[in-house]
């Protein structure tokens, strides 16, 4: 009998589904398509390069309810990723090539097999990355999380708006930016930023308005500067990440009715460079109930990969899936805005 996938659970607000919000993002009178975009550059149709980075969202359950999230994680979230789909993710880790596993979520330890995919993805020589609030380590259940990290090897993608208290709580609740100071210090007391420990600590940040990032070398230099300066932390590498126009910075646009403005922000910045360094050309996306996506903000909007390729998890073929067209769409534009944008930050 073929697997089953689990049925996607809806929210009810009117841009909380993803089919609104592609509704939402296919109206808007853009000058030119995405798509026509890519071919004035020579990249159409958009295909991968190698497939170097499976990145696995273990569910939308959050500690955190953020402004600007794109997934739209909370404490109310109950999707999590079945064993059977987390089952088949492992195979897929232990038995590919592909050098990089990162886990995210919503706050992907708070999955009850989130140790176990950590583990054995590092036994299986893999790189692996959490992406971490921070503020999940200072929960009781989870004051662990800094020590078994540090003892695999893992590296911590730690994501904070600014290094200001006002920045950083407008985006997250009051409260948030003292506690991620908090865990920060103790990732730093275990080694974690510190050079000669191999422990990587990396720092997220994105513009708390409609606008884009800064440079992000400029933006990583005075980051260290005050980070040092202001808490006496240090960490590796500093990733900007460009505002997505989906969910609810969506909804936030649509609401203060600047979205057309923004995406003609992000037309207007459109960098051939950005685009060739696209994260969806080396990473392939795996949402909790077993979909494959080109990337994060595709499964977001619930686009799966492109029909002639492998859809699932249960259906995995590397070699099909690395020679892929990638799937489209207007929001595409901010990952190739400026500098351009990924999960690691700046493309160009």
């Amino acid at each position: 009998m073929p697997h089953m996938l689990p049925t996607l659970q809806k929210r009810h607000a009117p841009l909380a589904t993803a089919g609104a919000q592609r509704e939402l993002l296919a109206g808007l009178p853009l000058e030119r398509s995405f798509e026509a975009a890519l071919e004035g550059s020579g990249l159409y149709p958009l295909r991968p390069t190698r497939i170097e980075i499976l990145q696995v969202n273990v569910g939308r359950k959050c500690n955190q309810t953020c402004r600007h999230c794109h997934v739209d994680a909370g404490p109310d979230r109950t999707e999590m990723m079945p064993d059977a789909v987390l089952d088949r993710v492992l195979e897929i880790v232990e038995g590919t090539d592909i050098p990089t596993v990162d886990v995210t979520g919503g706050a992907p330890e708070l999955h009850r097999r989130w140790r176990e995919l950590v583990t054995r993805a590092r036994a299986a020589g893999k790189r692996v990355l959490d992406r971490c609030n921070l503020t999940i380590t200072r929960l009781p259940n989870y004051a662990y999380l800094p020590e078994f990290l540090a003892e695999h090897g893992v590296e911590v993608v730690a994501s904070l708006p600014h290094f200001r208290q006002k920045g950083t709580d407008t985006q997250r609740g009051d409260g948030v930016f003292e506690q991620s100071v908090a865990a920060l210090r103790r990732f730093n007391e275990l080694g974690y930023g510190r050079e000669g420990t191999g422990l990587v600590l990396d720092l997220v940040t994105n513009p708390v308005g409609t606008f884009l990032p800064g440079s992000q070398g400029a933006l990583e230099r005075d980051w260290k500067q005050q980070m040092r300066r202001l808490y006496g932390i240090e960490f590796n590498r500093l990733y900007t990440i460009t505002n997505m126009p989906i969910s609810r910075f969506l909804e936030h646009l649509a609401d203060t009715g600047k979205l057309e403005e923004y995406m003609e922000r992000l037309l207007v910045a459109y960098n051939p460079a950005a685009a060739a360094g696209v994260m969806c050309r080396n990473t392939l996306s795996v949402g909790w109930e077993g979909t494959l996506y080109d990337c994060d903000f595709n499964q977001m909007l619930e686009l799966p990969v492109h029909p002639r390729a492998p859809r699932t998890v249960f259906d995995f073929d590397l070699e099909a899936l690395t020679g892929r067209e990638i799937v489209l769409g207007p929001h595409c534009y901010g990952c190739t805005a400026g500098a351009g944008s990924s999960c690691g930050g700046a493309t160009a």
